[in-house]
């Protein structure tokens, strides 16, 4: 029996430890009736693990892909349209998975009354085996009275789904950190809906 309570107590630690979050304003209780929120994105000011700036970043993989032609603007093109093709879907899809039954939900709809902002802040792009991380600041705000936030809530180095090992696609490496992102959050949603 005394295996089993340290086992529970070593399991509990882990799982709140995993989720790393820090409550900057309001609290979760607040957002218990929301139905629906409009959920929008910012990468400004994004810092990338090792670099010191994004600019950077991206200088240095271009610079290393430029002796093959066109691979470099490439990396750059996909390094931003991933924004919009595979992290922002990601998000929202596994965001809405786990409410089956409809009792919450993130779109593109700037009609909702309250808006979900998720600003990336910190990125760990992971490489071939291992995964992506994502710290990132959520903001819940009256859409039309955005300086009237309900909760700011910041989420430290989510580490990302795999989609499978090996992974040399940079794009579902990262969709895999926001889908944990949109994971760390709804556990938080689901103990006020």
């Amino acid at each position: 029996m005394k295996n089993i309570t340290i086992f529970l107590l070593l399991f509990l630690t882990f799982c709140v430890s995993a989720q790393r979050y820090k409550l900057i304003l309001g609290d979760f209780s607040k957002l218990g009736n929301i139905t629906e929120y409009n959920v929008t994105f910012d990468y400004s000011d994004i810092q990338v693990h090792g670099f010191e700036s994004e600019g950077a970043f991206l200088k240095d993989k271009t610079e290393k892909r430029a002796n093959v032609e066109g691979k470099a603007e490439q990396f750059e093109k996909e390094w931003f349209e991933n924004r919009q093709k595979q992290y922002e879907p990601k998000f929202i899809e596994y965001f809405n998975s786990q409410f089956p039954k409809g009792e919450t939900k993130v779109s593109n709809n700037p009609q909702a009354k309250y808006t979900m902002n998720i600003k990336s802040t910190w990125i760990y792009p992971g490489y071939f085996a291992e995964p992506a991380k994502l710290s990132a600041v959520i903001t819940v705000a009256e859409t039309l009275n955005p300086q009237n936030a309900l909760i700011v809530v910041e989420f430290d180095k989510a580490i990302g789904f795999e989609q499978k090992m090996f992974n040399g696609d940079l794009g579902q490496r990262i969709s895999g950190a926001y889908a944990k992102l949109a994971r760390n959050i709804t556990l938080q949603l689901k103990r006020f809906l």
